[in-house]
Parts: C-alpha cells; structure tokens; sequence
C-alpha cells in the first residue's frame, strides 16, 4: 500500500484544485493521500468526491502553522481533527487572518522596488484559499521578477530578507493541545529541514511531547540524513510515529507524488487514535 501523507491544493499555497490532488494521486499510483493544506480545511469537500471518484483513500487533514518564542517556524500536520472544533478553529482564524495583514505590508514593501501590487498577488490566489508567501512568488514570477518560486524564496522572500514580516501563530505546543482537543493526530512536519531556516532545538521537541506529539514526519526530501538519524531515535525514545511524504505543491514545487512513503501500519495507529474525522475510503 502506497501511503503520502502530506499534499497541498490550491486552497493553499499547492496549484491545483482539491480535486485534481486526488487525480494527481491516483495518477501517480498512491492508495492514500492526505491533504494538508495550511490553515484550512476547505478543501475536504471537493477532495473527499474525488477521492472516491479515482478510487483513493483520503486522510483528511491540515498543517497548522506555528511559532516559537524564539520566532523559529514550525509546521504541524493535524491528521483527523474535528473541522468544526471551536478552539482549533478560531486559533487557525486568527493566523489566517494574520498572514493577510502581514501579505499586506510585504507587497507595499516589494513595492517600493518592484514592479507589484497587491492586485497581482490577488490574481494568484484561489476563492477562500490561504493567501501567502507562495502568492507573492508567483507574482514576482509573473512579473519577471524572478524564474520560479523556488528562487523567490531563497532571495526576495526569505525570512533574512527586508521585505520579510513575521506573521502571528501558535506556539508549536499550544497546537499540539488544540489538535488533540479536536479529535485529531498531530505530527510534526519535516522537523529538521534547516535550509528552509532555523530549526528548534530540544526544548520545543520536549513542549510538543508532553502536549501529547503523536509523530514525526521524518522521511521528507527537506529533512538531511543526519537530522533523520536524529529523529528516529528521538521516535523510538518517546514511541513517537514515524510518517513519510511528499509535501507536494502541484508545481509549485519539485515535490513528486508517492516520494517518500508512511508505512501502513503507521496509518493505522493514526486511525485509531483519532476521533474528530475518519479516512475517505472508496
């Protein structure tokens, strides 16, 4: 059984409809497929219809983004929350809300040197998606600025960079509590991928722990070797489950379908711990 634990639509920063994810991963020879987009979880709908339409199983799911009090990002995947939970769903509202705030004032600050309004950022955003830093790339490709997300990100929109807000989020901790409280089973999402920006350190694993962690997704193209072998044995000291996955983002990343894998049994454990949602089977 092919298991990809990690899959993003255009409800968020992916590029393609909820629904295409799924045919993306029928396509690509998968049997399950979750969707996580950041933030949200409006996707579910469109891609629970075509899961059952291409014959895949669909975990529903969302990553959450969070902070630490040292400002370091961290991502948490929530696998089969309660979409409806009042705490996790006002907690994600407000970030959402934030990171249009913060979207805002890094337009007018690219603006000052580049040819960018806020209008193009809009152009690149789907209805009701979670408007980021992945729309402001693809503005700035659109507009010549730069060859593709991926170099937009590592110059103009790193977090080093002038133009560069902080936005609000959780602490990683508080998520995990929230993600819990709503049914669902949080992991925490390539954990040691450092050129992505600084990465915690044993305090913040220790937080997320005690929180109630349920894993650690561990095989990601973003995390190195050495920052695997670190996580396995930090899975096995805390009997903390080990997921794999492709983060992928249509094309707006070269994130491939079917990557890295979750083993079977792992999803199984995910299923039995969770009770806000369940798999969408065909």
């Amino acid at each position: 059984m092919r298991i990809d634990l990690h899959a993003h639509s255009n409800v968020s920063d992916g590029t393609e409809t909820p629904a295409d994810v799924m045919a993306s991963a029928a396509k690509a020879g998968l049997d399950v497929v979750a969707l996580t987009d950041h933030d949200s979880t409006d996707g579910w709908k469109d891609a629970s219809r075509s899961a059952l339409d291409h014959g895949v199983a669909l975990v529903p799911g969302m990553e959450v983004s969070c902070r630490t009090e040292q400002g370091i990002s961290v991502h948490l995947l929530s696998y089969l929350h309660d979409p409806a939970h009042p705490g996790l769903l006002a907690e994600i509202t407000k970030a959402k809300d934030a990171r249009l705030t913060r979207a805002e004032r890094m337009v007018s600050l690219l603006a000052e040197d580049y040819p960018l309004t806020w209008d193009d950022v809009i152009h690149h955003v789907a209805p009701g998606a979670t408007l980021g830093r992945p729309h402001i790339a693809d503005a700035l490709v659109a507009a010549g600025v730069v060859s593709d997300r991926s170099e937009a990100f590592t110059s103009i929109l790193t977090s080093r960079s002038r133009y560069f807000v902080q936005h609000y989020a959780p602490h990683p901790a508080t998520a995990v509590e929230l993600v819990r409280a709503a049914g669902g089973v949080p992991v925490f999402a390539h954990p040691v991928a450092s050129a992505r920006g600084r990465t915690v350190g044993e305090r913040t694993y220790q937080e997320m722990i005690d929180a109630g962690l349920a894993g650690l997704e561990i095989d990601h193209r973003d995390n190195p070797e050495e920052g695997r072998v670190f996580l396995r044995k930090l899975a096995a000291k805390h009997h903390l489950l080990v997921t794999g996955s492709s983060d992928y983002h249509g094309t707006g990343k070269p994130n491939l379908l079917g990557e890295n894998l979750t083993a079977p049994e792992v999803l199984a454990r995910i299923e039995e711990m969770a009770t806000g949602a369940a798999v969408v089977r065909p």
